[in-house]
């Protein structure tokens, strides 16, 4: 029997993009190039509240954000931003900055110098910035700012404020062809042409190309995918994606994961936003997990230590899997911020929590750290495996507690010795 050839692994071929540094003093976020995939967010504060925007600013950071975005609405925003970056940079925290402007960013950019110099990045939408000959004029000024203080800029089209002028042009041009687009395929282009036209026109300015990234955003899955999909053919900026008003709970998660996973197995995307409404009294960082969770699931970033555990069926003791589950997933989690800087690659820890003898061996001996929990009827012990050798059995009702302080102890051990 002729031998079979094994099935070749997928992997997407890299987009060539132009590389930019976003910045704050010494510390710097890259972004495209060869530069791992990045997570932004964006706070939901009053930003004229200096105190409340840096502690929101904090949470997302700490829970993985590498750039975050604020509101520059008005004036007290305004003056608040240079505000906002000391209190962040009191506390350690040296996230960038990109500050959101609608309709008025060229005037505060202007009249507020110490704003325009504490950010690292302007978000600018070409369809807020003015119509006809003032609209250029006030989008000039703000690329020129941004120029004048290397800073980098995000063109960010979106099709709920997309340039009617430019869009109404379209589509009289399209009724003059003898096989029109339909309406749909005009507003693709229309996006397109609007985030490409903006971005010549800030190099004819004077911005460096390298500092510009797009963005396309629309709230269908498909219709995000198709027009990322043609935006990378015809560009080498950096691309930004994000399906905008994805909604909230299952739904918004669901649907970002899905337009997100596509592009980026694709090789389309250099930083991601989820735009998750948030369910009441959830925390804001929600998004972030989401985002950091596509990207670990895709293999392409590693952002916190991975936990397999089991669905759970009729064998399994159902309430204790779940429970350490979740307790081990919870700690993981609660420990990066500590464990980034002290224990270099934890991130990439593999952790399983099975619960009966069906896979539970088997799925512990792949992961680094293992514990197959004991299923219904079997014998109340709880086999422990490390690096794919059984290491000892926990009994008795301490399993959790005990297995946690072995996860602990493995950690010490393999990542401690890097530092």
């Amino acid at each position: 029997m002729k031998p079979t050839e094994p099935t070749p692994v997928f992997v997407p071929a890299p987009r060539r993009t132009r590389q930019s540094t976003v910045s704050w003093g010494e510390h710097h976020v890259t972004v495209g190039g060869n530069a791992p995939v990045r997570v932004q967010s964006m706070t939901n504060t009053d930003t004229a509240d200096a105190v409340a925007t840096a502690i929101q600013v904090k949470e997302l950071a700490l829970a993985g954000s590498e750039l975050v975005r604020i509101t520059v609405n008005n004036e007290a925003a305004a003056k608040a931003v240079p505000y906002v970056r000391e209190q962040l940079d009191r506390m350690g925290v040296y996230v960038p900055l990109i500050g959101d402007f609608h309709f008025n960013g060229h005037r505060l950019l202007s009249e507020f110098p110490d704003c325009a110099q504490a950010l690292s990045k302007y978000r600018i939408n070409p369809g807020n910035v003015g119509r006809g000959d003032k609209g250029d004029r006030q989008f000039a000024q703000m690329v020129e700012i941004a120029a004048r203080h290397n800073k980098a800029i995000r063109i960010g089209v979106n099709w709920g404020s997309l340039d009617q002028d430019l869009l109404a042009r379209m589509m009289d041009e399209n009724a003059q062809r003898s096989n029109p687009w339909d309406t749909k395929q005009v507003m693709y282009e229309a996006l397109m042409t609007s985030a490409l036209d903006s971005a010549q026109r800030a190099q004819d300015i004077g911005l460096n190309g390298d500092n510009i990234t797009l963005s396309c955003k629309l709230s269908g899955v498909q219709d995000l995918v198709t027009v990322y999909q043609a935006l990378s053919q015809r560009c080498d900026y950096s691309l930004h994606l994000g399906l905008t008003e994805a909604g909230m709970g299952t739904k918004g998660a669901v649907a970002s994961s899905a337009a997100l996973s596509i592009l980026l197995q694709q090789g389309i995307g250099d930083t991601i936003r989820v735009s998750l409404t948030p369910q009441p009294g959830e925390a804001r960082t929600q998004e972030v997990l989401i985002a950091t969770e596509i990207l670990q699931a895709l293999g392409l970033r590693s952002f916190v230590p991975s936990v397999t555990a089991c669905p759970g069926c009729g064998r399994t003791t159902s309430t204790t899997f779940q429970e350490l589950a979740k307790q081990i997933d919870d700690y993981l989690r609660h420990s990066m911020p500590k464990w980034r800087e002290q224990y270099p690659g934890v991130e990439g820890l593999k952790v399983a929590v099975m619960g009966c003898i069906v896979n539970g061996p088997g799925e512990s001996k792949h992961a680094d750290i293992g514990i197959s929990l004991p299923g219904t009827g079997e014998a109340p012990a709880a086999p422990v495996f490390i690096d794919g050798e059984k290491a000892m059995t926990l009994r008795g009702e301490g399993i959790a507690q005990e297995f946690q302080t072995v996860v602990e102890h493995y950690i010490q051990k393999r990542f401690g010795a890097r530092v």
